[in-house]
């Protein structure tokens, strides 16, 4: 295996270096499968939380490896659609689809394109970190755009502590998150992520949490599996650039753990008309 690039051309970020490749696309590339900040137990909360049954019309924000597409599956929604604005990304979550109420397009989820008022649940993983604060607002508003009144909306995300962060703290721990990922991450406070959803139309019913431990050897035995665990750990090792790059973002991750945590909010929409 070259260092800077893997053989396993169908996953995500194929066609990048590996020193370039954002963050969760490495580690998807080296064997992870899950990869929300918040692990398993929080996705199993977010989906326990939104209540998701066979009668509901389910839409999922950028589905990634598709890990929690099939836990959704698994509940039997009359209709699920995923939105996934990489090619390979929805190429491999198609293969967990069938039938005709069943499919993934490619789109974003700012902007997907779906009717108005045609999902009973929405909810998205991991991805509004990654945004602006304009991008967060539009992906909200979309959320409720593609909602009907009452229809339920998760998210599942990186979550800043305590609720008073200094600001110049903040802005270092974005810095440095964003350095190792080499993606932009603009994690908020707990206040934030509700207001957030508030400003957009949503009433936020619950609220849970976890520590953001992704990379910490109990979180990948508990997410991945033993087998799967060593697999990562071993795929890392035999790679130089990947085995630097995951060290940093562990680092990372480990310096600023007291200022970050997992967090899953479930709302319902209350309110169609944005703003008012």
């Amino acid at each position: 295996m070259n260092d800077k690039t893997v053989a396993t051309q169908a996953l995500p970020g194929g066609e990048l270096d590996l020193n370039k490749m954002p963050g969760h696309w490495l580690m998807a590339r080296m064997g992870k499968r899950v990869l929300r900040p918040g692990g398993l137990e929080l996705t199993h909360k977010m989906l326990d939380a939104l209540d998701v049954q066979s009668s509901d019309m389910v839409v999922e924000f950028a589905p990634g490896l598709g890990v929690t597409a099939k836990l959704t599956l698994s509940r039997n929604p009359v209709r699920y659609t995923a939105v996934e604005p990489d090619q390979a990304a929805a190429d491999k979550v198609r293969t967990y689809l069938s039938g005709s109420n069943q499919q993934c397009l490619v789109a974003s989820a700012e902007e997907t394109d779906l009717p108005p008022t045609s999902a009973t649940v929405v909810y998205g993983e991991a991805m509004l970190t990654m945004q602006s604060e304009q991008i967060k607002h539009r992906t909200v508003q979309e959320a409720n755009r593609i909602l009907r009144l009452g229809g339920r909306y998760g998210i599942h995300e990186l979550c800043l502590v305590p609720d008073d962060i200094n600001g110049a703290l903040r802005k270092e721990i974005e810095t440095a998150l964003s350095n190792a990922l080499r993606v932009g991450a603009r994690p908020l406070t707990s206040p934030e992520w509700r207001a957030l959803l508030e400003a957009n139309g949503f009433e936020v019913q619950s609220e849970s949490k976890a520590p953001a431990h992704l990379l910490r050897p109990k979180r990948l035995i508990r997410d991945e599996g033993l087998a799967g665990a060593v697999r990562f750990v071993l795929n890392v090792l035999r790679n130089r650039v990947a085995r630097k790059r995951i060290r940093a973002i562990r680092r990372v991750f480990k310096q600023y753990d007291p200022h970050l945590e997992a967090i899953v909010l479930a709302a319902i929409k209350v309110n169609g008309r944005i703003g008012s």
